[in-house]
């Protein structure tokens, strides 16, 4: 069974205001700040999310869609 092609858009709702805004996932780094377009909110991840991505996006980050465990993200190895 062919492996699903990998979605690099998500689009991220900020929990402050509601703006959402379609962004580009990094392939090579997660992305741990966010700032909103519309009220200026730095987001950050949710605790036991590896990125913005993973809290507030429509899709979660490449790692996680790769592997399908948090552990597989490189950011959730860390210390």
């Amino acid at each position: 069974m062919p492996e699903a092609p990998m979605i690099l858009e998500s689009i991220l709702t900020c929990p402050s205001c509601g703006t959402a805004k379609t962004e580009t996932m990094p392939t090579d780094a997660c992305q741990f700040f966010y700032e909103c377009t519309g009220c200026k909110t730095l987001l950050r991840p949710r605790p036991g999310d590896c990125c913005v991505f993973c809290s507030y996006g429509s899709v979660p980050c490449p790692p996680i869609q790769a592997d399908g465990e948090p552990d597989g993200c490189a950011c959730a190895a860390r210390p």
